[in-house]
């Protein structure tokens, strides 16, 4: 089957079936299993964290207390029902860079593109690249030949930090992956129900609202072609800055509207009362002059345990799913 996922991992192995996310106030387990209908969440799980034991940083320290994340992730796990030996680990966007690198020839050999790649991201990586895990997927074809590249650039020492938090709960994760990019993931696959005929999506754009970043991800289709990521600031920031972006997007990207735009991480964990999620989607309604709807990864796998799908618990599951089903579908 076509793999439909725009992105790598940041590291790479056989697929899991459990995947775990790490964000800066929760943690979130979710096990996704395949039956005759599809697949389904057989299980889930989240636990709060304390304000300051997870911050996520480029360059900083992450796991800024080992012991309380790693006895939230043991509850987890135990709310789950089992305690997973290997896990796919979800973790904010910006412990890495990301860049949209377009090449007018491509080379044909794998070393001279991994090569080309890389003196391309050394100029503006923050940190020596010999010290950072760099992963790179195929973007869209330009109509002149060329092909853009989504590129990952992350520090080594920052991502083992989430995995060994892991390991002290009892699991490996041998794939590590971006909060957005799973967003991502589960969005396209709801779309396409893992059929084989071409996307239905046409372009859209996926609001993503952290504490402490917001990320806009612009797709078309499946193929990213707009990604910007930024610290949360005031008051407002966030209405600007997709206005901004829909207007580059108008002007820079050949864009004729968005056939959707969903908004995703606000209520998640309770990161911000319901009240002022309602806000933020009413104002970038009024921006886009078009509805904003709110992330529902039921399309892709469906919840099997008759639990009341509040918003709060659909935006948690919605990116370890994505990473589930990136892997199920490759």
């Amino acid at each position: 089957m076509k793999d439909r996922s725009p992105l790598r991992a940041l590291l790479a192995a056989p697929p899991p079936t459990v995947a775990v996310e790490i964000a800066s106030r929760r943690v979130t387990g979710v096990a996704v299993s395949r039956g005759s209908q599809g697949f389904g969440i057989t299980a889930h799980a989240t636990e709060s964290l304390l304000e300051g034991a997870v911050v996520p940083s480029l360059t900083g320290t992450n796991i800024a207390d080992r012991a309380v994340v790693a006895g939230a992730l043991g509850r987890m796990f135990d709310r789950m029902g089992a305690r997973a030996r290997r896990v796919a680990l979800v973790v904010p966007d910006v412990v890495a860079k990301v860049s949209l690198l377009k090449f007018e020839q491509v080379p044909g050999r794998a070393a001279d593109l991994d090569q080309l790649v890389r003196w391309q991201v050394r100029k503006a990586a923050p940190f020596r690249l010999e010290d950072a895990q760099v992963a790179y997927s195929p973007g869209a074809t330009a109509a002149d030949g060329g092909r853009e590249f989504v590129v990952t650039v992350a520090r080594r020492d920052t991502l083992q930090e989430y995995e060994q938090v892991c390991a002290a709960a009892g699991a490996h994760a041998g794939l590590v992956d971006l909060a957005s990019f799973n967003l991502i993931n589960a969005i396209i696959a709801s779309a396409h129900g893992f059929r084989k005929e071409s996307s239905p999506l046409g372009d859209w754009l996926l609001v993503h609202v952290t504490p402490e970043y917001s990320t806009l991800a612009i797709v078309r289709g499946d193929d990213l072609i707009f990604f910007r990521n930024r610290p949360t600031a005031g008051e407002g920031d966030l209405a600007d800055l997709v206005h901004q972006t829909a207007m580059y997007y108008e002007d820079r990207l050949g864009g004729a509207g968005f056939s959707r735009v969903i908004l995703a991480g606000a209520a998640a964990g309770g990161t911000l009362p319901p009240a002022e999620v309602e806000r933020i989607r009413r104002e970038l309604e009024e921006r886009l002059g078009g509805r904003v709807e709110a992330i529902d990864p039921r399309g892709a796998a469906s919840l099997t345990d008759r639990i009341s799908a509040t918003p709060d618990l659909l935006d948690a599951l919605a990116a370890p799913v994505g990473l589930v089903l990136r892997e199920a579908v490759a």
